[in-house]
């Protein structure tokens, strides 16, 4: 198929599609919080952080915007070439979405920045990899995964600094 042609799928299947990559992105969050909230208030709270580490009020509404933008970015990709044209990029993003979520269970759930560190080494690099394979399938795809790689991008600095001050 042309990668400027999008293929000819019925608006219900379109609405049932995207329905899907929003409960897949969003249980990941779902995943990654039942681990992340009880920990801000005990083990979190008595780590030291970096000036720089913003306050924990902001992490909610920037992680609910990043799902809902990888949903729709990974539903435009599916949209615009499906499973049968782009199962290496759709498969990219699920992996990744998986080490998102391993590292809410390593750093909150183990208590282990260190192990969390080198998950969101591969997570930063998976994220790459996924706005490369996008981008022959849908442009706008790859650019509405650019904040959440600026976000893994901050947060890896901000991982390793939390792991030198510990």
């Amino acid at each position: 198929m042309d990668a400027n042609t999008p293929r000819t799928t019925p608006v219900w299947q379109q609405v049932v599609a995207l329905a899907g990559w929003l409960v897949l992105c969003f249980a990941a969050a779902g995943v990654g919080s039942s681990f992340t909230l009880p920990q801000i208030g005990t083990w979190y709270a008595e780590l030291n952080k970096p000036s720089f580490n913003p306050p924990n009020w902001i992490f909610g509404p920037v992680w609910s915007t990043l799902y809902l933008m990888m949903a729709i970015a990974a539903w435009l990709t599916w949209r615009k070439s499906g499973w049968s044209s782009a199962p290496f990029a759709l498969i990219l993003f699920c992996v990744q979405l998986l080490l998102n979520t391993a590292w809410s269970v390593l750093f909150f759930g183990l208590r282990n920045p260190v192990a969390a560190a080198v998950d969101i080494v591969l997570l930063w690099g998976a994220i790459l990899a996924t706005m490369i394979a996008f981008w022959p399938h849908s442009r706008v795809a790859t650019l509405l995964l650019v904040p959440y790689f600026a976000w893994v991008s901050f947060a890896s600095i901000l991982n390793f600094t939390i792991v030198a001050l510990n």
